[in-house]
């Protein structure tokens, strides 16, 4: 059998470090973000008894192993232990986008296994289910440093505000017209930095930051914001709306600079200043920080102009999409 799973990133534009349960735990979280038409891909098939080893997975390296504790890849390896899986498979991973770049690339791909694991075994699941055990998985199993908004926006796809109590997670679609959610589209830019790196280092400082209450200022006022988001997407005509929700980026992106030490760079802060003077109306990087995509609102007849000066940086055109977490092929 051959099954392949196609799962959506994310581009998270206010709330985010409220979906950390050191925050959510005390406090509700809510962020509002979107999935956007970059995708990772996931295919398993099962092999005979034909090999030397019983389990294949092919990413930037390939693994050959006799038994699931061999498995270096720890998403792989921790999702089959928590399914029980024990036959043979292959397993081949295909990104879009680079991986460690802010976009949650990691949680799409724990959504899209566990999603093609179940498909594989011929069980349809929901997609609140498959967020709520990626979660599990990468905070409790493999015992990261990350929020739980970017498997939620995987599973489900769309522009959502998803709301976080300590035993529950909401997702519900953000209000907004057809020609007000294009308008917003046309007016997003995204431009990867070329910088990687891994979220959960850079994220320790923000954690124990959260935990121990000196960020709860400035989250609070993050997660404002998103209600101020959903009445500009709902109430106001789209002029106003691009103009309000690029000054409300930009002081999330100030506020956001606040959480930990590690958030930006002089390359960074460099390049959101020369956008912004090309004619950007806020932005702010995307994920943990310290490298990634950045993110930016630009009325189109300054996008030129914006790319000029981001010259070092790559423009990546993106389309928002609301499917989520999908099974786009299965053959017996």
């Amino acid at each position: 059998m051959l099954i392949i799973s196609r799962t959506p990133v994310r581009l998270s534009f206010f709330g985010g470090g409220t979906d950390y349960p050191e925050f959510y735990d005390r406090h509700e979280g809510t962020v509002l973000g979107t999935t956007i038409d970059k995708f990772t891909h996931v295919s398993i098939s099962t092999p005979g008894n034909y090999f030397d080893h019983k389990i294949r997975i092919g990413y930037s390296k390939t693994e050959l192993v006799r038994n699931i504790a061999e498995i270096e890849h720890p998403s792989v390896r921790e999702c089959l232990k928590f399914q029980g899986y024990t036959g043979n498979l292959d397993i081949h991973i295909f990104s879009d986008l680079p991986a460690k770049t802010g976009l949650g690339s990691s949680s799409s791909f724990t959504v899209g296994f566990l999603h093609a694991l179940y498909a594989l075994q011929g069980q349809k699941t929901s997609k609140q289910r498959l967020a709520e055990e990626a979660c599990y998985v990468e905070q409790k199993l493999i015992q990261e440093n990350v929020g739980s908004q970017d498997q939620f926006h995987a599973a489900h796809g769309g522009l959502n505000i998803i709301e976080f109590r300590k035993n529950q997670v909401q997702v519900r679609p953000v209000v907004v017209s057809s020609h007000n959610l294009l308008y917003f589209e046309q007016h997003l830019m995204m431009f990867y930095t070329g910088l990687t790196r891994f979220a959960s280092d850079i994220l320790k400082e923000q954690m124990m930051r959260t935990e121990n209450r000196t960020n709860d200022l400035y989250l609070n006022r993050m997660k404002e914001m998103v209600g101020e988001a959903e009445k500009l997407f709902a109430d106001e005509n789209p002029e106003y709306m691009i103009a309000a929700l690029g000054a409300l980026l930009n002081e999330g992106w100030s506020l956001k600079k606040k959480l930990s030490s590690k958030i930006t760079n002089p390359l960074i802060d460099q390049g959101y200043e020369a956008a912004k003077k090309a004619g950007a109306l806020g932005g702010k990087l995307c994920g943990a920080g310290s490298g990634g995509f950045m993110a930016l609102l630009v009325p189109p007849e300054k996008h030129q102009a914006v790319r000029e000066a981001l010259a070092g940086m790559m423009s990546v055109p993106v389309r928002f999409e609301n499917a989520g977490s999908t099974i786009i092929y299965m053959k017996d």
